[in-house]
């Protein structure tokens, strides 16, 4: 369904703008006049931007708060619908507010949450409606609406310390490239007029660092482009290419420090939602197939399907695990276990509490290391400096006779 940017205006004359979804031009006038407005102008809005327009985004917060309202609406009996009229209301965005408005227009048109929450992807992924779907399914949609709540909340902590993580390097590394650059182009130029009027036969590193400086500043331009044009063709190259992405996934699985990380990351994440879509009903294999699509790696991605095939094959979950050779022993112990007293949900919400403790563990393990590793690179380059541009000066106050 089409999304449209519109301007309006309510029965006081005051004007209102937003987005919504409808049919066709005719089917946002209805809906508009339903809300109370008078359609004034529209426009389509290209959906392959995502949908929201100048009118921002849904955050995962937003989304946080949806899942505890639908939790307490389901919770207390109230009709779904009526629910989420009501909620709408309550609600600061405007975008949600819009959608929350054609998800009631179609639930009284006779469809089911499920149903009406697919006609918004770019809001409610593949993961999510599933997951509302089984718990229509099961009659667990209040169980569902928690679980959902607590795991965007733990989603959202762990962006959190994501960036956590990456704040801190990317400004040692900004730090130092800038003080890097201030040294190579403004204070080696000064000592080498110094050291050249003084005629004295310069060291290696001297030297060394003379040509690097001189380099920075006569080509400056191919110095700070080069990085520029190699960072834009990387990314064009992984956007179009599969066999650049899967070298990129690859790549990313395998750096210092960051890497193991990164993995940790990704199989809590998996961990996460193939617990609760196990837990609300949903097969193993149903429960890979989407977790294939949200791990957001293409090398555990592929690993997911290859597990998938063998499970259709007719392989047990814990032994397919164990080839893939993603998880530690440990995990693949908590499955089998499960597997053999049938109670699998409950391993796997065992396995998900394992991760979650690793990746905060690993979080702070990471932000410990890299202060001190950061500072040595930081200290070793800035004493090879000192080192090539002072080493002359000393040995010429060394020669000198007071």
């Amino acid at each position: 369904m089409p999304t449209f940017d519109y301007k309006a205006v309510d029965k006081s004359g005051r004007p209102a703008r937003g987005g919504l979804d409808a049919v066709n031009e005719v089917d946002l006038e209805l809906r508009l006049r339903r809300m109370g407005l008078d359609l004034i102008t529209f426009r389509e809005i290209d959906q392959s931007t995502g949908g929201f327009g100048a009118h921002g985004r849904i955050t995962r917060r937003d989304l946080i708060a949806f899942c505890f309202d639908m939790e307490q609406i389901s919770r207390s009996g109230i009709p779904l619908f009526e629910g989420i009229r009501d909620l709408r209301d309550s609600i600061e965005s405007q975008r949600f507010r819009d959608i929350l408005t054609t998800l009631v227009e179609d639930m009284e048109g006779g469809r089911i949450l499920s149903h009406a929450m697919a006609q918004h992807p770019y809001v409610f992924d593949n993961v999510f409606v599933s997951l509302i779907r089984a718990g229509e399914q099961a009659g667990q949609l209040t169980e569902v609406f928690e679980n959902l709540g607590k795991t965007l909340k733990w989603q959202d902590e762990l962006a959190s310390q994501t960036k956590r993580l990456m704040m801190y390097p990317t400004l040692v590394l900004v730090v130092v490239t800038g003080v890097m650059l201030f040294m190579l182009t403004y204070l080696v130029p000064q000592v080498t007029q110094l050291l050249k009027t003084m005629g004295i036969a310069l060291p290696l590193q001297t030297r060394l660092l003379i040509f690097v400086s001189n380099f920075v500043v006569n080509y400056w331009p191919f110095v700070l482009g080069t990085p520029v044009v190699l960072a834009v063709t990387a990314v064009l190259l992984v956007k179009r290419s599969q066999r650049a992405q899967y070298f990129w996934d690859y790549a990313k699985l395998h750096l210092p420090i960051f890497g193991p990380i990164l993995r940790k990351i990704i199989l809590s994440r998996f961990a996460n939602f193939f617990a609760l879509m196990y837990k609300s009903g949903i097969t193993v294999l149903e429960a890979l197939k989407a977790s294939v699509e949200i791990v957001g790696n293409r090398v555990i991605a592929d690993g997911l399907a290859r597990a998938g095939t063998q499970i259709n094959a007719g392989d047990n979950l814990s032994d397919t695990f164990q080839n893939l050779g993603m998880f530690p022993p440990l995990v693949i112990r908590m499955m089998r276990v499960g597997e053999a007293t049938g109670a699998l949900d409950t391993a796997l919400l065992n396995i998900t509490y394992f991760y979650n403790r690793d990746v905060k563990e690993a979080v702070d393990k990471g932000l410990a290391m890299l202060g001190p590793v950061l500072t040595v690179v930081l200290g070793g380059m800035l004493v090879f400096i000192m080192w090539s541009v002072l080493g002359p000066v000393y040995d010429i106050l060394g020669k000198i006779k007071f």
